[in-house]
């Protein structure tokens, strides 16, 4: 999708998705699962629910705990999504679609930008009618905002036979 020194080119190329698909499955997926550098340097991923436009994915979190620690120890991270499977019409296998995005992580210290990202959130998972405001007011002051920078993205689409 697109070059970067640091990231390798597709190798099963001919499965790749196009970019517009990867964008369209970042906006409609439920939860992805965010990986970051956790406590002495392993691995640390965790399914998470998200929200995303224009190249960035948010999410929120406590202001404390594994995830900030990691966050601020190190900024680079990788998220993934897993489209929902599709099975054609007289077959027994899966059609899968997924998304992995490489970026950098920063927590969201403006006010107002994190406010935003909180009921952009909220409107994506809170059933219609809900008081986001409302909510905001009772747990606004006890949750973070991250925003998760896409600097490569790749999308793939699997038959599992």
């Amino acid at each position: 999708m697109d070059a970067h020194p640091t990231f390798r080119p597709m190798r099963r190329f001919k499965q790749e998705l196009s970019g517009q698909e990867c964008r369209e499955i970042l906006t409609r997926a439920y939860r992805g699962t965010l990986s970051v550098i956790g406590d002495g340097g392993y691995p640390y991923a965790l399914p998470i629910n998200f929200s995303y436009a224009d190249g960035h994915i948010w999410f929120h979190c406590a202001l404390e705990g594994h995830k900030m620690d990691a966050v601020k120890r190190c900024d680079k991270a990788c998220f993934t999504v897993i489209d929902e499977p599709v099975k054609e019409e007289n077959d027994w296998w899966y059609h899968v679609r997924s998304v992995i995005c490489f970026g950098r992580v920063r927590i969201v210290s403006e006010e107002a930008e994190r406010l935003i990202r909180l009921r952009q959130l909220g409107a994506k998972y809170f059933p219609e009618g809900y008081d986001i405001d409302g909510d905001l007011v009772k747990n606004g002051p006890r949750a973070a905002v991250l925003d998760f920078e896409i600097e490569h993205m790749s999308g793939k689409q699997v038959r599992e036979k």
